[in-house]
C-alpha cells in the first residue's frame, strides 16, 4: 500500500458516494412509491437501499476490480488485493423512509481490518464529509476538530437505539449520561453521529451494538479530528459490537460510564 493507493481510492469514493446520494436522494423524492421488507422488528430495506449499493459496487469494481467488497445488502465479495470497501447504502433507513433528513450514503475503505479512508454523503444536509489516515478530516472542504477541553457538560453526547442493544443497557447508559449534566442525542444514523463527534457537534457518541459499514467511515474523521473511538473486538466486521466515540475529555468520562453498566 502506498500514497497512490490511497489517493486513487480516496478519489474514487468521494466520487462514487456524489453519484450514489444522488440515486438516493432521487429515491428519497419519491419514497411513498417504494417497495419495503422488513429483515427484522423496526429494520426496514427498501429498493433503494438496494439499487445505491448495487451502483456503488459496480462503480468500485470497475476501477479496482482486485478489491474486496462488504456491503450491508448484498453481502461479501473477495477480493486479492489489500483493499476491503465497507459500505452502507443509506444508513439512516429508518429516518429516510420517514421522511427526515438524517441518512447518508457511507464508504469506507479498509486494510488489515482498519479503516484508512472515510466518504460520508448527506444530499438532505447538502454535506460531504471526507477523511483519510495521515490526510486530515473535513465537511465540504472545512478542516474537522474535535475540542480538546469538552467534556460531558459541553454539549450533547449521543447513544445508539436499535433493537439490537439491550434497552436496559442502553437506558441505564442514557440515566447516568443526563446525570452527569450531559444531553443525550440520537438521530437514527450511526455514521452521521460518528461523524458529528469529528466535527465537534457532539462531544461524543456511544452505541452498545453497531455494524463495522454503520461505522467505519466515521472512525477515519473521529481519529483525524484529534478524537478518540473504540469500536467492537477482533469479530468486529462479522458481527460489529459496541462503540465509543468522542472528544478526549468526554471519551474517559464516558467510559466510566460505560463501566459502570455492568
Amino acid at each position: 500500500m502506498n500514497d497512490t493507493d490511497i489517493d486513487a481510492r480516496l478519489e474514487a469514493a468521494t466520487r462514487i458516494a456524489k453519484t450514489a446520494g444522488e440515486l438516493a436522494l432521487g429515491y428519497f423524492l419519491a419514497r411513498d412509491q417504494l417497495a419495503i421488507t422488513h429483515k427484522a422488528a423496526q429494520d426496514r430495506v427498501s429498493e433503494a437501499d438496494r439499487a445505491v449499493e448495487t451502483l456503488i459496487r459496480d462503480a468500485i469494481l470497475a476501477d479496482f476490480p482486485e478489491d474486496a467488497l462488504m456491503g450491508e445488502e448484498h453481502g461479501d465479495t473477495t477480493g486479492r488485493s489489500a483493499f476491503l470497501w465497507v459500505i452502507d447504502p443509506i444508513d439512516g433507513t429508518t429516518p429516510f423512509l420517514s421522511g427526515l433528513a438524517d441518512w447518508c450514503v457511507s464508504i469506507a475503505v479498509a486494510v488489515a481490518g482498519e479503516p484508512v479512508i472515510g466518504v460520508i454523503e448527506a444530499p438532505r444536509h447538502r454535506e460531504t464529509w471526507i477523511a483519510a489516515r495521515g490526510r486530515g478530516a473535513t465537511v465540504n472542504g472545512v478542516k474537522l476538530r474535535v475540542d480538546p477541553e469538552a467534556d460531558l457538560t459541553s454539549g450533547m453526547f449521543a447513544f445508539g437505539g436499535s433493537l439490537r442493544c439491550d434497552a436496559a443497557e442502553t437506558g441505564g447508559f442514557i440515566t447516568r449520561l443526563m446525570q452527569s449534566g450531559c444531553i443525550a442525542f440520537h438521530n437514527g444514523s450511526g455514521a452521521l453521529m460518528t461523524a458529528y463527534v469529528a466535527a465537534g457537534r457532539l462531544v461524543g457518541y456511544y452505541d452498545a451494538h453497531i455494524n463495522a459499514w454503520d461505522c467505519f467511515a466515521g472512525l477515519v474523521m473521529v481519529a483525524e479530528a484529534g478524537g478518540v473511538a473504540t469500536f467492537g473486538g477482533a469479530d468486529r466486521l462479522q458481527r460489529g459490537g459496541p462503540l465509543l466515540a468522542g472528544a478526549p475529555r468526554a471519551f474517559t468520562a464516558a467510559r466510566t460510564l460505560v463501566d459502570g453498566l455492568g
